[in-house]
This record gives structure tokens, C-alpha cells and sequence, in this order.
């Protein structure tokens, strides 16, 4: 029941992100609110920081916003909400949180292309176990809500277009008794508005 629920705040999710996007008038633009949706498809509980127990793959939804001015005292980060839906009925995720973005290498290709990296902080709700029995399939994340971080180095092929290889971790940081944490690994495009 909670994971059918999360699925429908996931699609909501969808449909407000590419219903913010649309209403975008010209005039709009130099106010935005929204500046980019990312789309991805993730493996799910990777081994890279801990053991790999739960199937499935995550399709990832981002919705970054124009970062605003009372953020530069941090370097200009983009405030974030976010979701990592499990394929397989597994640990699904809601999140917020900043995400600051570095270019690496200008004109790779062409004038307007660039290597970049992307780095975020911020935290998490999942539907997922936090405690109870060990299961050889089912992580114990100690708590429902959890710090979450992410890193992307990705591609920036036009003005609006971009691809990235992309990581998110879930954990409580040793704050409770289980922390098992959960990596997703995977690719994402994004589209600025």
C-alpha cells in the first residue's frame, strides 16, 4: 500500500515538473522558477558502498529550480526535489536538497558544449525498511528519513541538452542502529528550460 502510494506521488511529481515547464511564457522566463528536469535510468543497490541485496532498476525524476540570490554566499547552488522509483517494488525515494554544478572543460566539440560536474547534499524519505528481522533481500535502513547524496559527470551537448553518468546514496550516517545505506548507479538527460 505505501509503495503504490509513493508511486503516485512519483507520477504527480511528473506531471507538476512538465506542467511547470509548459507554463513558461516568454515573459516567465526571466523569473523563472523552474531551470531544468533531469530523466534517468538507474541499476538498483549497486556494490559500491555496501552489499548489494535488492532487485530491480529506478527511473529517476529531478527537478532543479534557478538558484536563488540569497544562495550565493554557498557558490549559487540549484535547490532540488527529486524521486528514485524501484522497477521491482523495492526501496523508492523522495528527495530535496542543493545541488552545486562545475564546468571542467569548456568546447570540448563545439563552442557551446562542456564537461561538467555535478555534486548535491540534501536528504531523503523511502518506503523501504528501516528496521525489523534481516532480510537477504531487503535493506535495513535504520530510518525513514535519511541524508542523501548524488554526483554526476556528464556532458552538456547543447544550450538545453545534457547526459551524465549518475550516482545517489541513501544512509543515516551511523545515526541509528542499522545503516545498510543504498547506491544507485546509472544514466541521465537533462533539459533546461
Amino acid at each position: 500500500m505505501i509503495r503504490m502510494k509513493f508511486s503516485a506521488l512519483a507520477a504527480a511529481f511528473a506531471m507538476l515538473a512538465l506542467g511547470g515547464s509548459a507554463a513558461l511564457t516568454p515573459a516567465a522566463a526571466q523569473t523563472r522558477i523552474f531551470d531544468e528536469l533531469k530523466v534517468g535510468v538507474l541499476a538498483h543497490d549497486v556494490s559500491i558502498f555496501g552489499h548489494h541485496k535488492e532487485t530491480g532498476g529506478d527511473v529517476n525524476l529531478e527537478l532543479l529550480f534557478t538558484s536563488p540570490d540569497f544562495l550565493r554566499i554557498l557558490g549559487a547552488p540549484r535547490p532540488h526535489i527529486g524521486t528514485d522509483v524501484n522497477s521491482d517494488g523495492n526501496t523508492s525515494q523522495f528527495y530535496a536538497g542543493l545541488t552545486w554544478h562545475l564546468t571542467l572543460l569548456p568546447g570540448v566539440m563545439a563552442k557551446s558544449d562542456a564537461l561538467y560536474v555535478e555534486a548535491s547534499l540534501g536528504g531523503a524519505i523511502h518506503n523501504g525498511e528501516a528496521d525489523g528481522p534481516d532480510n537477504p533481500n531487503e535493506k535495513r535502513l535504520g530510518s525513514v528519513a535519511l541524508f542523501r547524496e548524488s554526483l554526476e559527470l556528464g556532458w552538456k551537448f547543447t544550450d538545453f541538452q545534457t547526459i551524465g553518468i549518475y550516482m545517489d546514496h541513501i544512509s543515516n550516517a551511523d545515526l541509528a542502529t542499522h545503516n545498510q545505506g543504498l547506491t544507485n548507479l546509472g544514466l541521465r538527460m537533462g533539459f533546461k528550460f
